[in-house]
């Protein structure tokens, strides 16, 4: 079992950190938050992750995973130093890559020799190449090892992946890291630093591009009369599309999808290549954020005496708390703008968001809709479909149901009384 450093503790970090101690390795996350780091020895999980704390805690409790403050603590005795570092999108849609060297140049000094610098942060073309020069060392190796975590479902993602990329400019460096994974069934890729990135950026801008094509159909759907379910039940049967990433909704978001496909269209534009697909598909989507809140914008005019609006779920999806560049959030502002009232509720949001300046955040669904002519789902959490829609309608000043994630069946929901506008239904 090898030595691992972790840097960086945040959800790629410590869900790495922990699946790998769970496999058998030695394993020490270090960040350089005192407060995280506090925490985590505490047992405490700075965010959502269903099943993350009980296993932290089971791999902490078999003394196979430890946590201190700042890097160079964590890679001293390290043989493998895995780079969990956030790479926030600039404003033309490149990748700071700040966190990433701070990273770096505070580990540099304390590689020991054959030491693997793993990176597991997604950044551009090129990045894993620039490394090595700068490491200047001939005995330190860097290795490309994207991760391929959706939240929600991040440990069995890494235990039960349905492949592993690494990326090097040597086999044996690849066939090292490939040996960390030796207790996992999955197929492994091995490829070069330039292809192991590329692999990251058009997995995320591809799944991006079949969701934009998924909304863009149930936009067509209602125009028609057709049923978005039965189409895209009707294509999913065929192997080579497949049923996964079909369901349509107000639009994508999330911590990758927007950061991965402007980072992939920016390299592009780098290199002199016009991607006017996925350029097209990132302008599509917000143009489907648009139509999103014109959908309560039909239902109450933006001159209404009576525009309060209810909006049940905040995140970006269900099953984790994370709000970046959540289509919820981004509707919800659109609604703002035109001076909306807003009461929304979330199972993990329970304060006030600095991106919503007058959305008022409730502790209770119920509440949330007392009083309000429009009932908005933005996000497919499970519990929303167990709670009492009747009493729903009856507590609305008007029962209208937009239901952005199609979680609720119409003919139910308009025999209760509600109006209800779905997507592409």
């Amino acid at each position: 079992m090898a030595k691992i450093a972790v840097i960086g503790a945040g959800y790629v970090g410590l869900t790495t950190g922990a699946c790998l101690a769970h496999l058998g390795h030695d394993v020490v996350i270090a960040d350089n938050n005192d407060d995280r780091v506090k925490s985590l020895e505490a047992g405490i999980i700075p965010f959502f992750e269903p099943g993350l704390d009980e296993l932290v805690g089971d791999v902490v409790k078999s003394k196979k995973l430890s946590f201190v403050l700042g890097a160079s603590n964590a890679s001293g005795n390290a043989e493998f130093h895995f780079l969990c570092l956030p790479t926030p999108a600039n404003t033309d849609g490149s990748s700071d890559l700040s966190y990433f060297e701070e990273g770096i140049n505070e580990i540099l000094t304390v590689l020991q020799p054959n030491s693997i610098v793993i990176n597991k942060s997604t950044v551009p073309l090129g990045t894993a190449n620039r490394l090595q020069e700068a490491i200047a060392r001939t005995d330190v190796h860097v290795v490309s090892n994207p991760e391929f975590l959706s939240e929600g479902n991040a440990i069995r993602d890494f235990l039960q992946p349905s492949r592993i990329v690494i990326g090097s400019n040597s086999r044996e460096h690849s066939e090292r890291v490939a040996k960390l994974y030796s207790k996992l069934n999955a197929p492994i890729l091995m490829s070069s630093w330039e292809s192991a990135e590329l692999i990251k950026h058009t997995a995320n801008a591809f799944l991006a591009m079949k969701l934009t094509f998924v909304n863009e159909i149930a936009t067509l759907c209602e125009m028609t009369g057709a049923n978005i379910k039965d189409v895209t039940d009707g294509i999913g049967y065929d192997p080579r599309i497949g049923s996964d990433y079909m369901n349509a909704g107000p639009g994508w978001g999330g911590s990758c999808f927007p950061k991965d496909s402007a980072s992939l269209a920016q390299v592009a534009r780098s290199f002199g290549f016009d991607f006017t697909l996925l350029e097209h598909t990132i302008d599509l989507n917000q143009k489907h954020l648009d139509r999103t809140a014109r959908k309560v914008q039909r239902v109450i005019p933006t001159d209404s005496p009576h525009k309060k609006v209810a909006a049940w779920g905040l995140t970006f999806k269900a099953g984790t708390d994370d709000l970046r560049y959540s289509p919820a959030v981004e509707v919800l502002k659109r609604l703002e703008e035109d001076d909306y009232e807003i009461l929304a509720f979330d199972p993990t949001v329970k304060e006030k968001l600095p991106q919503l300046t007058s959305t008022v955040i409730m502790d209770d669904p119920y509440g949330c809709v007392n009083g309000a002519d429009a009932l908005i789902v933005l996000t497919e959490w499970k519990s929303f479909k167990l709670l009492d829609m009747e009493t729903v309608a009856k507590s609305m000043r008007n029962a209208n149901l937009i239901d952005t994630r199609n979680v609720f069946n119409r003919v139910e929901m308009e025999k209760i009384g509600f109006t209800y506008i779905g997507m592409g239904l």
